[in-house]
């Protein structure tokens, strides 16, 4: 069983430019039709001040912190068992082309299931923007498998 007293570590705040050719290319790979996700002029005459980020693109934001994995080796976790348990995201407000994203990650519960055999850490990422603006809360559980 991972230690409890893990719950509550936060990890150091990134920060991360929106880019529009990334955001083009990630509404490409998920095959986004909607073109407020890839055209300027589209996006600007649905209102919005620059491409739109797709909902699910801050996860990938998220993992260009300086070594994403590093907290795995903190908590005595090996990379070689843990598995993708959930991810949900809930939006606060939209995020765009040009925005500075900060993320802020804190561990928000740790416990076993099936007698020990899997341990599940919880995180939650608060994502806001350079007006301080609370964007979205990013949820995340991984699972270590032992034995």
């Amino acid at each position: 069983m991972i230690d409890k007293k893990h719950i509550g570590k936060t990890f150091p705040s990134h920060t991360v430019e929106v880019e529009k050719g990334r955001l083009r290319f990630f509404a490409k790979a998920i095959g986004e039709t909607n073109p407020v996700y890839f055209d300027e002029a589209s996006a600007q005459t649905a209102g919005y001040p620059s491409l739109l980020v797709p909902l699910t693109f801050l996860f990938s934001l998220d993992l260009e912190r300086p070594n994403p994995f590093q907290w795995l080796s903190e908590l005595n976790l090996s990379l070689g068992r843990i598995l993708h348990g959930s991810q949900s995201f809930c939006y606060h407000t939209p995020s765009y082309a040009g925005d500075v994203l900060t993320f802020s990650t804190q561990i928000t519960d740790i416990y076993d299931k099936k007698n020990g055999a899997l341990d599940f850490i919880v995180t939650k990422t608060v994502v806001s923007n350079q007006a301080g603006v609370h964007i979205a809360d990013l949820n995340n559980a991984i699972v270590q498998r032992n034995g």
